[in-house]
């Protein structure tokens, strides 16, 4: 199943003639895709901070249903896919064709998180986030909400 997810991001992005067809596809490169963001900002501030791993990896767990191996498999492909990337579209793109305007803004609240993982919010960090947002229309109301969830969470 990983494989083909393999072959994918080894090709970069999906070629337009050959378009991801079974909802297997569909899933893992959605996987791949917001897991790919969310180490998008863990990296944003230039620092790959223990706390923000494991705020991501928490993340993953709770929004997949995975086994720990697979867990431990996606975070691999999202960093792997995160470091290969030349721009946020290709993930965000994914997101905005296979996602919910709901689980869209989810996602946003789960990248809050991880902003917020190491007690600070940095400024790259956050905008990281508003560019995400707005590649995944998520309205600007929305985008404050789920901010506000995300600190709330954090305690």
């Amino acid at each position: 199943m990983f494989d083909a997810l393999k072959r994918l991001l080894e090709g970069g992005t999906a070629p337009a003639e050959a378009p991801s067809t079974t909802a297997d596809d569909r899933d893992h490169r959605l996987r791949v895709a917001t897991a790919a963001l969310l180490f998008e900002v863990v990296r944003a501030d230039g620092t790959v901070a223990d706390s923000e791993r494991t705020v991501m990896q928490a993340a993953v767990r709770s929004t997949f249903d995975l086994t720990p191996e697979d867990e431990a498999e996606l975070v691999r492909l999202g960093e792997e896919a995160s470091r290969r990337s030349v721009s946020l579209y290709e993930f965000t793109q994914v997101l905005r064709e296979a996602a919910s305007p709901d689980e869209r803004r989810r996602v946003v609240e789960l990248l809050w998180l991880v902003a917020f993982a190491d007690t600070r919010k940095d400024p790259v960090e956050e905008h990281m986030i508003r560019r995400i947002a707005g590649l995944l229309d998520v309205a600007q109301p929305d985008f404050i909400v789920a901010k506000q969830r995300a600190l709330a969470a954090r305690g």
